[in-house]
């Protein structure tokens, strides 16, 4: 199914889908590893053996809670829990240490202190 096939919404963007089927692959081989099938997984997590087949494809319509929990189980959920950690996102902290003021300015309209 290509991107502009999706039963809902607009297609993704082109890095985002293979950021997404990078995941469904890295499930896959993680599953594989364990010597788990689609069918134990899937009744761990609580879907269907389909869905999971899809999350394992990047199959953008599958839950992002699906993926996390397909991740728990195979214990790798600190690993979710950094995809957007502010402390790595380098384009962001540049941008609020660009809008830092550098020096405190009286405020227009202030206190006067003519009694």
């Amino acid at each position: 199914m290509s991107i502009m096939d999706r039963k809902r919404g607009a297609p993704l963007p082109y890095e985002a889908d293979r950021a997404l089927k990078s995941l469904g692959q890295n499930l896959r081989t993680a599953r594989l590893r364990r010597n788990l099938t689609l069918d134990d997984v899937a009744k761990r997590i609580g879907v269907h053996r389909t869905t999971l087949a899809q999350a394992e494809r990047g199959d953008p319509t599958v839950m992002a809670g699906t993926y996390v929990t397909a991740c728990w189980v195979y214990g790798l959920t600190a690993e979710v829990a950094e995809l957007a950690a502010p402390e790595r996102d380098a384009e962001g902290l540049a941008l609020e240490a660009s809008k830092a003021r550098s020096r405190a300015r009286p405020a227009l309209g202030g206190m006067s202190n003519d009694f």
